[in-house]
Order: C-alpha cells, then structure tokens, then sequence
C-alpha cells in the first residue's frame, strides 16, 4: 500500500506546527514549504537526544506516548518531503519500543503507559509499514506484525464488564489515574488500527472490529448526535454521563476517528462505502468548531485552535500538541476520501499562513 508523495503545506509543515512555523513559508511554492518544513523538522529533532543506533526519552515534560507521536510527525516528513536525514533516529526509535513480546507493552514505560500511548506507537508503526520505511533490525519482526502485536494487545483488553465494551484510557493498576475512564483516544486509537489493518491486510476481521468500535463509541454518545467527539466517559457510571455540555472534547481526538472513518471509506463499496463517506464527512464538519473565530481575536476565520483550553490559556504540555495530530489525520483523511479535499485544504492551508503570520 502506498500513500501520495506531496510537498504540500499541510502534510510537510502543518504535521509539526507545534514546533513553530518560520515566517517565510509561502504555501504556494514547494521550494517554501519544503525549506520551512525543514527547519521545523530540525527544530523538532533538537529534542531528541537520541542516536541513529541508541533510543533515548524525551526529556520531562515530554512523556513516552509524545515520543511516538514525533517520530509518526517525523516519518511523514521523510515521506512528504524525501529528505530522509532523521530515517535511521526514526527507526532506531521505533523498533527500540517493541518489547519482549513485540507489542509495544514496554516494560520501561509501564508506569505511564495506557492504552491511549500504545495506539499512538501504533500509528507511527503503520505508517512505517505502509511505507515500506527500512528496518534496522533483523532479530524484530517486521513492521506489519508489530502493529497486528500492538492491535491484538489492545484487542485483548476490550472489556465488557462495564459500558457494554470499550477500552479503558489506563492499563495497570499501579496507575490508577484514568482506570475507571473509558476514553475517546484508546477506544479512537482502536479503531483508526483497525480500520489501517484492514486495509493494508484485506482481513476482514479488522474490518468487523473497526464496525464495532465506532458502534459502541455512537452507543456512549462519545462520538455524538452532531459527530463532535468528547473525550471520554466513567465505567463507574456505566458510561451514562457523556454530556457535551460537560464533557470535554479535543482536536486529536476529532482527527483519531475522522482519518479511521475516511480509511473505512476508502476500503468500503457500495452502501457501506457511502456511510463511511458521510461519516466521514459529518467528523470533518464538526471539527470546524476548532476553527471558529473567539474572543476579540483578530483575523482569526479558519484559524485552528485548541477551543478546550486555548483561548483561556490553560493548555498543557499535552494539549499544546494536539493540533499537529488533527493536522496530520485530517490531512491523510482526504487521500482516502478526495471528496473532502476542498475543505481540508481551506482549513489547514488558512492555519498554516496565520502561524507563519504569528
């Protein structure tokens, strides 16, 4: 399976906005946007200490789950631009993750590692199998199996005991933070894999599990009537209190379920290829509302921003993020699903010009 080789602004330099945009970038050159995306990108590496033969962490405030989330910004970056300076740092530092099974469960991270972490190592891990990216390492399998690892771990603590199914954001009990919550990003994560698998694999069994995930997240209402995901949901409370009123929601999460769904449209026909279209289109259509305007802030139509936290400066390490992984799902969602081209390209293309603005 392939992805489009392309220099435009979203994919190269949108992927790393949170890195910061030089204000040169002219997003109708190529030459611009590949010079600006290369800048980001080194500006990206800088954080990382690691070697093209040695993983290191991130440094704190950075957890684990950001490290994979960097090398899956990273990989797109070789892949959009073909500058495959960082090709073997991005490797090393994936198959350094596989763990003693080959399913990302880490034992040096298991203090921090929830469902929702493992599915982002699981992203990137796709993305290097579904663009053949070099393997450094004989003695780990293949990228394609690490994720179908990482797939079946996460498959194998689905958990029906509360809410009827879904993931929980935590884990292990050592980590008790999160235990009780069944989240948009684990159960999201889930199904974007799914949905991956089954189209790199053609096993239909993904494909069933992908069906199954978004049933049960429009059951919880996390994914709600209007396609807005909220953020989670507490087993405790069987999954009865997802409120949009009260329930808060974030970008990523928007981007984790529309690039799943633009992947089940692309590998569906018929009616079922025109319900994963709609879907598709209806999550794309609510993710504008991290686009409206707020505040007094000027100029600020089609202008991305975190609408949980941002405009009343409250985002963490964490959130501050967030906008990059939208970016990059969304950008990826209209090669599955062209039809949304349009309005992807307005969105991104706006944002990009206003960070290069400042």
């Amino acid at each position: 399976m392939r992805f489009v080789k392309s220099v435009k602004p979203a994919a190269a330099a949108i992927s790393l906005i949170s890195a910061g945009i030089p204000k040169s970038l002219d997003i109708s050159s190529p030459t611009s946007v590949q010079s600006v995306a290369k800048t980001i990108a080194q500006n990206t590496m800088s954080f990382y200490k690691g070697t093209d033969d040695q993983f290191v962490d991130l440094d704190a405030p950075y957890y684990w789950w950001q490290c994979g989330a960097m090398m899956g910004s990273m990989l797109d970056y070789s892949h959009y631009t073909g500058d495959h300076t960082y090709d073997k740092k991005i490797a090393t530092a994936i198959v350094a993750q596989a763990g003693p099974d080959f399913d990302f469960m880490s034992p040096a991270h298991a203090g921090q590692e929830g469902n929702d972490d493992q599915a982002f190592w699981g992203f990137t891990v796709l993305a290097a199998a579904e663009r053949n990216f070099p393997q450094p390492r004989s003695d780990i399998p293949g990228y394609l199996e690490l994720g179908e690892n990482i797939w079946k771990s996460l498959a194998s603590r689905w958990d029906t005991s509360t809410c009827n199914g879904g993931l929980r954001w935590q884990i292990f009990a050592s980590n008790p933070n999160g235990l009780d919550y069944k989240n948009a990003v684990s159960n999201g994560g889930f199904f974007q894999l799914s949905a991956r698998l089954a189209r790199i694999t053609g096993n239909q069994t993904y494909a069933e599990w992908a069906n199954k995930v978004w049933d049960w997240t429009q059951g919880t209402g996390i994914v709600n009537e209007y396609y807005q995901v909220l953020d989670g949901a507490s087993s405790a409370k069987n999954c009865s209190d997802v409120n949009a009123a009260h329930t808060p929601s974030f970008s990523y999460s928007q981007g984790i379920y529309t690039y799943g769904a633009a992947v089940m449209a692309n590998i569906s026909t018929g009616a079922d290829q025109d319900k994963w279209t709609d879907r598709t289109k209806r999550l794309l259509e609510s993710s504008q509302n991290y686009f409206t305007p707020f505040g007094d802030v000027k100029n600020s139509t089609d202008v991305m921003y975190e609408h949980a936290c941002e405009h009343i400066d409250i985002c963490n390490t964490d959130m501050r993020s967030f906008k990059g992984y939208f970016s990059r799902f969304v950008y990826a969602s209209k090669m599955m699903v062209p039809s949304i081209k349009p309005t992807v390209d307005r969105l991104l293309h706006t944002s990009a010009k206003a960070a290069a603005q400042g």
